[in-house]
């Protein structure tokens, strides 16, 4: 491990809280040491107080704010002399904790101190850097651990038995630094089955000595490990989606919410789901006890009866809680990643953040206890179940949970939405996207890209006509997010009018092509996984007005929407069993999309001798249609409010007289 410590990036950072930021997101940088929140750190300093008068504080990470991207006002700054006053106590439990901790802070606005607080001020020295590094972690969880540490550090760490974060670890390590004759000739602190911390007055220093002692976990398990030592690798030979949409199912009714499933099928996850004892190896415990929080105790290993094998998960992990609580109200029983012999390795989040976050835990998890297995006597050993219950169940950390309030309506679900480069498939997209949908816009236009960025979605270039295009993009969102649970067909095109007797095929054809075959096409490849759809799966197509009121010259396209129309209450026919509504919806007169210029629209409104204001209001509630209307409407009637209905035809046009 490399020091990344620069003299010319340091001093743009002044005083003792801007040294404290850059070397903390030094170590944040650095994904061997810390992930997604994990780790703290802190400086001891003074500070004027509101009444000017100088204060010893100290200024610790605050809960919620990663070291990799901390700023100034990630700190909360807390009196040094109360937390030196609270590690004197006998007893203190974590709630009064917490409230005495927020009670001595300088600054009431300023997030809340880390729960190792205490510990903190507890070392003299001024600067602590605590990590959960990897290597060190691998050094300590197995049978000889202990024995392991004092081998490669001797006397330069002082070796802390595990014991719960907060309080008691402040305890512990109070007690231990007592026993030393001089403090200041430590570099750290080992904890055992939990981490490091590193010190000194010096910035720098401390940082870097963080750097040194990880290198020498790491140099040591290589040595341990064996010069030819390489993590398994394996291809997937028999890819299933099919069954990966029925596990992200089963999981989420489990969790009772729809969850996205990230397989990562790299040649390492393949290999590492394929060994002989990955059934044992993966479910004897996580790298660390506050990993327990994110990705519960254990994984579930697929079998081949699917249900069977997270069905007996959820049964073992009821017996687990029943074993160990004291009156706590048990989590849903749902797991929070697989492991898939043959596939690859599953992680399973609320949000495609949560379960980006799972993936990389669980992936330095699965290489760390595969050295660890590799490198020493007995192989990888975890805290007993009964320790790791506790972390889970932390009144602390389920506090935090608690804090969370209702999900939007289309949280952990997936939607595709075609022809939404821009109008109103855009406007679709969006309003899915607002309400929590994870989006896959697909469109011909290279636009599609940028587009669904601009809402946290994923664009896809395809030709929606084309087999081979539309089955390797549904391939794709499958893989890339367990399933399908919402689709929007709205791609299609406006060919020119014209009467029957001068009608050109080609432009009959396209429509035709375009307006109804393309959107069979993705019914016959959606369907299998819709079928697997979670959250009340929903298939919207988009009609037009044109179904119920057809104008003269207008026959290529207003027969394709029919088509479409009837297409849809055939499906709706078909896919009621399943449990899978498919609805159509007839917008009518939407004025703010590509098609209608200014120019266009002054012309149309000039044949009805109105304004332009007038032609966009011509219906009966006098009112404007606009794409993001349409949009709404999109998203409510893929949402549990229209959860009894099927084959309907819902109009958005303000009123047609024609149509009514």
């Amino acid at each position: 491990m490399k020091s990344l410590w620069s003299d010319k990036e340091a001093r743009k950072f002044k005083g003792d809280l801007g040294k404290r930021v850059y070397t903390s997101r030094l170590l944040g940088a650095n994904p061997e040491l810390v992930l997604h929140g994990g780790g703290n750190t802190s400086v001891k300093t003074k500070e004027k107080d509101f009444f000017g008068d100088p204060v010893d504080v100290i200024y610790v990470k605050g809960s919620g704010w990663d070291l990799a991207t901390i700023e100034k006002e990630g700190f909360a700054p807390v009196r040094m002399d109360a937390l030196l006053k609270m590690g004197d106590l006998a007893e203190l439990s974590d709630a009064e904790m917490v409230k005495q901790q927020r009670a001595a802070m300088l600054d009431p606005a300023a997030p809340n101190p880390s729960i190792e607080a205490i510990l903190h001020a507890l070392i003299p020295q001024k600067f602590v850097d605590h990590t959960h590094a990897n290597a060190v972690v691998a050094l300590t969880n197995h049978k000889n651990g202990k024995a392991t540490i004092e081998e490669v550090y001797g006397d330069k760490m002082l070796v802390i038995p595990y014991v719960m974060p907060g309080f008691v670890l402040a305890r512990a390590v109070a007690k231990a630094l007592k026993k030393v004759d001089d403090p200041y000739a430590l570099d750290g602190l080992i904890l055992m089955n939990h981490g490091i911390f590193t010190f000194h007055d010096d910035p720098k220093t401390s940082y870097e000595l963080m750097i040194q002692h990880v290198t020498r976990a790491e140099l040591h398990l290589s040595k341990k490990c064996g010069k030819g030592f390489k993590l398994p690798k394996a291809k997937v030979t028999d890819e299933d989606l099919p069954g990966l949409s029925q596990i992200r199912k089963t999981v989420s009714e489990l969790r009772g919410a729809p969850v996205i499933a990230s397989l990562d099928h790299s040649p390492e996850a393949v290999g590492f789901s394929n060994r002989d004892d990955v059934s044992k190896l993966a479910t004897r415990g996580p790298l660390t006890p506050d990993h327990t929080i994110r990705t519960k105790r254990v994984p579930v290993v697929i079998g081949k009866d699917i249900e069977k094998s997270i069905g007996k998960f959820a049964v073992d992990y009821a017996q687990y809680f029943e074993k160990y609580n004291s009156g706590e109200t048990i989590l849903p029983a749902d797991p929070r990643w697989a492991v898939w012999p043959g596939q690859g390795v599953i992680s399973f989040g609320a949000t495609e953040k949560e379960a980006g976050v799972i993936r990389d835990v669980v992936t330095h998890t699965w290489r760390t206890i595969q050295k660890t297995e590799a490198a020493f006597e007995g192989g990888w050993k975890a805290l007993p179940a009964s320790k790791l219950f506790e972390i889970e169940y932390w009144e602390l950390e389920q506090a935090k949970l608690k804090k969370g309030g209702s999900a939007p309506v289309h949280q952990g679900k997936v939607a595709i939405v075609t022809g939404s480069a821009a109008g109103i498939g855009f406007a679709c997209a969006e309003s899915l996207a607002e309400q929590g949908a994870k989006v896959i816009g697909i469109d011909l236009s290279p636009d599609i890209a940028q587009q669904m960025d601009k809402i946290g979605g994923i664009g896809i270039i395809a030709n929606l006509t084309e087999d081979k295009k539309v089955i390797s993009a549904v391939e794709r969102v499958v893989r890339e997010f367990g399933g399908v649970d919402i689709v929007v067909s709205n791609a299609g095109i406006f060919t020119a009018g014209a009467y029957l007797d001068f009608l050109e095929q080609k432009n009959w054809d396209l429509s035709m092509a375009v307006n109804l075959t393309s959107h069979q096409k993705l019914l016959k490849y959606t369907i299998p996984f819709l079928k697997n759809g979670v959250g009340d799966p929903a298939v919207v197509l988009v009609g037009s007005r044109n179904v119920n009121a057809p104008g003269a010259g207008a026959a290529s396209y207003s027969c394709a929407k029919a088509g479409l129309t009837q297409l849809c209450r055939v499906a709706a026919l078909e896919l009621a069993p399943e449990g899978v509504r498919c609805n159509i919806i007839h917008p009518d007169a939407v004025f703010d999309t590509k098609l209608w210029t200014p120019e266009n629209l002054k012309r149309s409104a000039e044949r009805y001798n109105m304004t332009v204001e007038e032609y966009k209001t011509r219906n009966l509630m006098k009112t404007e249609i606009k794409s993001k209307d349409v949009g709404n409407m999109v998203a409510a009637m893929a949402s549990p409010l229209f959860g009894k209905t099927t084959g309907a035809q819902i109009p958005v046009d303000g009123g047609n007289d024609r149509v009514i």
